[in-house]
């Protein structure tokens, strides 16, 4: 029989809270004066956003150039409002993360700039009070999920092989990206197929 993971790897957003892009885009709309389809192009179709969860602009350059298209100053204040009215913590999976946390080891990887893990406790207090400090953002790697640097670099910095990992993400693409970098994978639809999935890895 195979050995059972050692620690559970989680995604963030849609996995351990329900992410809603467009509340962070009004809240960004209604600080900057600009209106929602431009606050969108100017953060992510742009591709600032892509580029500061590979960790290709510090946080100082990130905020000063999402200041600079969106014509005003955002402040880190300002950024944080924003994103913490995007995330609900989905308490059942949650619930399910604190039983692991009991005997197993869990951490979070996102695809997200080095911010969210930075203000994890504020963003969201529920997913700090199980994972404390071991939320990690693709930022940190210099990769963002589904790279398989992204994966490996976070296995080294958690002291585990990618064999010992299970690794959970609402994006098909994300988990076979684990899988090709030696991870065990589970594509997140539901707590009812993740808590079964943690029974057959022997974890429940």
């Amino acid at each position: 029989m195979p050995t059972s993971p050692t620690l559970v790897l989680f995604d963030l957003d849609d996995v351990l809270c329900h992410y809603d892009r467009s509340a962070r885009i009004a809240c960004m709309a209604l600080a900057s004066g600009r209106d929602p389809e431009a606050v969108y192009k100017a953060i992510w179709e742009s591709g600032l956003e892509a580029r500061a969860d590979a960790g290709l602009l510090s946080e100082t350059e990130y905020l000063s150039e999402m200041g600079e298209r969106l014509g005003c100053r955002v402040t880190l204040e300002t950024w944080l409002t924003a994103r913490k009215a995007a995330m609900t913590p989905q308490h059942e999976v949650l619930a399910l993360a604190k039983r692991l946390a009991e005997h197993r080891r869990v951490a979070v990887l996102t695809n997200n700039c080095r911010l969210v893990a930075e203000h994890i406790c504020h963003l969201c207090p529920a997913v700090f009070e199980i994972f404390g400090q071991a939320v990690y953002s693709s930022a940190e790697f210099g990769a963002a999920k589904p790279a398989s640097q992204a994966f490996l670099r976070c296995a080294s910095k958690l002291g585990v092989a990618p064999a010992e990992v299970l690794f959970v993400d609402d994006l098909s693409a994300n988990v076979a990206g684990a899988i090709n970098a030696g991870f065990l994978g589970h594509h997140f639809v539901s707590t009812k197929a993740l808590a079964q999935a943690l029974q057959h890895h022997q974890l429940l």
